[in-house]
């Protein structure tokens, strides 16, 4: 996939109220920013801002779709990283099964930009909660939303709530088994939920299959986290056999993981129980792998090389190798107060901490590559600024800009309205809207 300029958003006016737009500009279209000539290194725009580098983002949907379809499992990928419907649009067309959300409103963005086909990763809540989903889902009777349940409480919300009107679409329930956050703990337990909601059902409230999140069981410990998920995934497959025989060979089911950097795990963990059931479909929920960075994910990508994991058509293959970082912070150099020491205009409200710090990774003067910045670090953060230890001898400026790599796209890309859709020259080619409320 070479081009991923789509929106299917309005077209909002954007000025220099938000990162990155150049200060003193009149205000554009969203979709003209791509057409400016802009680049984040040059002095011209507001720093510090976020981009995406279009290719790598290109390559990993490349990466991502080929594994899938070559193991033969769906993917819908988590939206919650990006909120943006654009982003979203682009892997649906690259042939995503449809795109998961983590909350209601979550949902109402990607309703509202077009898209129909919804897995809804989490529990909502009470009977409030339950009503308010279903004040959102009376505008939109074509849309086909599948959400986690893991107790009678749960279901006996959506029960009420879709029990008293007559204006919803049908709302899949998907019952969730789990480790280390929410999540039936045992078979009983799942059966226990089962028994519940098929005496519950209705021809708009219905059993349409299984969900886990494998990544809530991980710990410090490689050989501890294997075996929480292997036993998740194990109680999960059991589940799926379990369900079968009681509903019967008709109904079509499906059975959701997460899997960023678990896909491996996943797919063999549940490819048997799955392949075993002509009417039931596995489908992940992987959604920072299509954006990667250089820190948590690098590492997981790692651990994930170290199981032997990543087998596109059929050849054990680097997963390190295949997905590329995408993401990058751009920020100035105010100060060098000290010997080895350089200040940059970014901090906290600008880029993520809370999984490891930026990587600085070039240096850029009057408008052109000047350095690498390999041996450089981010010592710490605060709100606005950045603390970069530099290499003896170091020549960073005051003025130069810095491109930073990010740790955990989850809680960077929510700092942003817009990221901007970098070419292979590094000049803004595209905006993304984000909508993280």
């Amino acid at each position: 996939m070479s081009d991923v300029r789509l929106n299917t958003l309005p077209n909002p006016l954007i000025d220099d109220r938000i990162r990155g737009f150049p200060p003193g500009r009149p205000p554009l279209p969203i979709d003209a920013i791509g057409t400016q000539n802009w680049k984040p290194y040059d002095g011209q725009m507001g720093l510090p801002l976020m981009s995406l580098n279009q290719t790598a983002f290109a390559g990993n949907i490349e990466a991502m779709m080929g594994l899938v379809k070559e193991h033969g499992v769906e993917i819908a990928p988590h939206a919650k990283t990006p909120m943006a419907p654009a982003l979203a649009a682009a892997l649906l067309s690259a042939g995503a099964w449809g795109t998961t959300v983590a909350d209601i409103r979550q949902a109402s963005v990607f309703l509202k930009a077009g898209q129909r086909k919804l897995i809804l990763a989490n529990e909502i809540g009470g009977v409030a909660a339950a009503r308010r989903l279903a004040a959102l889902l009376s505008g939109f009777p074509d849309a086909e939303l599948h959400i986690f349940v893991d107790s009678r409480d749960a279901v006996d919300a959506l029960r009420q709530a879709w029990g008293e009107r007559a204006d919803l679409p049908a709302l899949g329930l998907l019952i969730e088994f789990g480790a280390g956050r929410a999540g039936a703990r045992s078979l009983q337990a799942g059966l226990d939920i089962l028994n519940f909601l098929l005496a519950s059902e209705t021809p708009t409230l219905r059993l349409t299959g299984i969900a886990a999140y494998e990544g809530a069981a991980a710990t410090p410990d490689p050989q501890e986290t294997a075996e929480r998920i292997r036993s998740l995934l194990h109680i999960t497959s059991e589940f799926l056999i379990a369900l079968r025989a009681r509903l019967g060979d008709a109904r079509p089911l499906i059975l959701t993981a997460g899997g960023s950097v678990f896909f491996d795990m996943v797919i063999s963990g549940l490819r048997a129980a799955v392949a075993a059931d002509s009417h039931c479909r596995l489908v992940l929920r992987s959604g920072a792998i299509f954006f990667h960075d250089h820190g948590i994910y690098q590492r997981g990508l790692a651990d994930l090389d170290a199981r032997g994991g990543y087998v596109p058509e059929g050849v054990v293959q680097s997963a390190s190798a295949a997905f590329v970082p995408a993401l990058r912070i751009w920020a100035e150099v105010l100060s060098r107060p000290e010997a080895g020491l350089a200040i940059c205009g970014m901090g906290m409200r600008d880029v993520a901490n809370d999984q490891g710090l930026p990587k600085p990774l070039a240096l850029y003067r009057n408008g052109q590559h000047h350095a690498d910045l390999a041996g450089c670090a981010v010592l710490r953060l605060n709100d606005q600024h950045a603390f970069i230890q530099l290499r003896e001898q170091s020549d960073v400026a005051v003025g130069d800009v810095i491109e930073f790599g990010i740790s955990h796209p989850c809680t960077c890309i929510d700092r942003h309205a817009i990221v901007y859709g970098l070419g292979p020259d590094h000049r803004v080619t595209n905006a993304y809207l984000t909508h993280f409320g």
